[in-house]
């Protein structure tokens, strides 16, 4: 078996490559990957049983694709899987609760009392991702200025929360870190279903940082930082759809 990973699903060590060949193969009810004949497991032991080929396949490519160290950073589909087994299945009922506490906080609802121009690119971008969601998931969410909170009415968080809750564990995997990242369960709700391309979405959850960069400028740091987020985003995007086949 082969377990390279700490804690955390990473590890400072970085051991050298020792296998030829990774497989995606089928197991029970799943299906993992393998090192040529050795299974890989993840941090805390466990089989690396995913539930798509897809999902195995994408992994195999990510181990196929090390040179003599192993680099957890460039395994974005091995270290989802590990977080989904090891993270999401034993905590999956506090995951839940923490992200469907998005919907009465969710960045859509919070608008700027000016400058006009930013009020206009907020309503263009997001009225639309509400409008879908009162009508495709029966959850209206009102709106405000400024950072006081919005009240939400129950119905409307129940259905949200019902959304999350009918993920299974890699699936709420992506939606942790899309609705994290984006600071909206909406924007995610609406990537898992169809209704927004990825990149369309993470667009629309940075139309503020976006608007202040072109009022002050960037600076190298906020580049960085950006660009992370972005990868992260895109990928636990990638991570849903590998998650369902």
């Amino acid at each position: 078996m082969t377990n390279f990973w700490g804690p955390d699903g990473m590890s400072d060590w970085k051991p050298k490559r020792f296998w030829k060949t990774a497989t995606a193969t089928q197991i029970d009810d799943g299906f993992t990957v393998l090192l040529d004949a050795r299974p890989v497991r993840t941090p805390a032991k466990a089989t690396l049983q995913v539930p798509t080929l897809a999902m195995a396949e994408a992994i195999a490519a990510e181990w196929d694709a090390q040179s003599d160290v192993l680099d957890p950073m460039t395994m974005p589909v091995t270290r989802g899987a590990n977080a989904a087994i090891d993270k999401v299945r034993t905590q999956r009922h506090e995951v839940i609760e923490l992200l469907a506490e998005y919907g009465d906080s969710d960045l859509l609802c919070y608008r700027a009392a000016g400058p006009e121009t930013l009020i206009k690119r907020q309503a263009e971008g997001w009225n639309p991702v509400l409008d879908w969601a009162a009508k495709a998931l029966d959850a209206p969410l009102a709106v405000g200025e400024g950072v006081m909170h919005v009240a939400q009415t129950p119905a409307s968080l129940e259905n949200l929360q019902k959304e999350v809750a009918a993920f299974d564990d890699f699936a709420l995997a992506a939606a942790h870190d899309l609705i994290s990242i984006s600071g909206s369960l909406v924007l995610a709700l609406a990537v898992t279903k169809g209704a927004l391309a990825a990149e369309d979405a993470w667009l629309l959850s940075r139309i503020d940082e976006h608007w202040q960069i072109e009022q002050w400028g960037e600076d190298d740091l906020a580049i960085a930082s950006e660009n992370a987020k972005q990868t992260a985003f895109l990928n636990a995007a990638r991570f849903y759809l590998l998650s369902q086949g």
